[in-house]
């Protein structure tokens, strides 16, 4: 039987859903449906949660409630429920304020992400750099760049781009290895500057094939000898050229951005 659970917040919700969907990944056989409720910031609020959740109660299984909320009165309707409430916030903070023996200062909880914080500006800026650096558009300004990621059409850079940049607030460009470049087994000349910035991404010739044949059915471009020599030839021009590379077949966006700043020594700008 379904499971419900509920993420509860008095803001977006991210840092309870992040921690609530690692630890729910422990349990791969439960039947889990997740429900998201953020921006309970009033009692309210709070009271219409606290209803929906409790009709949810009545279908079957008792629902699960992960939540983080820093007013104490707002938190204390939802924990009225009876139900399994489990509270980020309690189960952290308390620990800390007695490790730094000073008190959290809960307004500080509201600050992430606003407008007008310095991580946002990063964040911003971050990802205003990968859209124009994606896929080779722009190769004028990779001076700037932290990272630049090189493979094949379909090996993973736009996505892992975008993501070292909406969470660490790294400028990451990206650059497409073309048919001309795999063959002559030299790299686009505006990338001869940048050696340095460099990180491969190889893939598995049937995993690109099965991807291009989804945006281009019967083309060449998405034939399997077309990925096999593709895939071949990149692995091929990294080794060659001693450029650090990782086979992203099995491997998600996350594991790879970890993998790039761990190879490179990145600092993340924004927390």
């Amino acid at each position: 039987m379904t499971r419900s659970v509920f993420f509860v917040s008095d803001q977006t919700g991210i840092t309870v859903q992040t921690l609530g969907h690692a630890l729910l990944t422990h349990f791969p056989t439960a039947q889990i449906e997740r429900i998201d409720i953020p921006f309970v910031d009033s009692p309210v609020k709070a009271t219409a949660a606290l209803a929906r959740i409790l009709d949810a109660a009545g279908d079957g299984e008792p629902p699960v409630i992960l939540c983080s909320i820093s007013d104490d009165a707002v938190r204390a309707i939802i924990k009225s429920s009876g139900l399994l409430c489990l509270d980020v916030l309690e189960a952290f903070i308390a620990p800390l304020e007695a490790a730094f023996g000073v008190t959290a200062a809960q307004q500080t909880l509201h600050t992430h992400g606003a407008p007008e914080s310095g991580d946002y500006e990063e964040r911003i800026e971050a990802i205003n750099f990968s859209l124009a650096h994606d896929d080779g558009v722009d190769g004028k300004h990779l001076s700037d760049a932290d990272i630049i990621l090189i493979g094949v059409s379909r090996s993973g850079k736009t996505p892992t781009s975008l993501y070292l940049s909406l969470q660490f607030g790294i400028r990451a460009a990206n650059f497409p290895l073309t048919e001309d470049d795999l063959e002559n087994q030299s790299l686009p000349k505006s990338l001869l500057p940048h050696r340095k910035k460099l990180f491969g991404l190889s893939i598995d010739p049937m995993r690109i094939h099965r991807i291009r044949e989804e945006r281009r059915p019967g083309s060449r471009y998405a034939s399997l000898p077309q990925c096999q020599f593709e895939a071949r030839q990149a692995l091929r021009l990294y080794q060659r050229l001693n450029i650090p590379h990782l086979d992203s077949t099995h491997k998600s966006i996350e594991e790879i951005s970890t993998t790039v700043i761990q190879q490179f020594s990145l600092k993340r700008r924004i927390f």
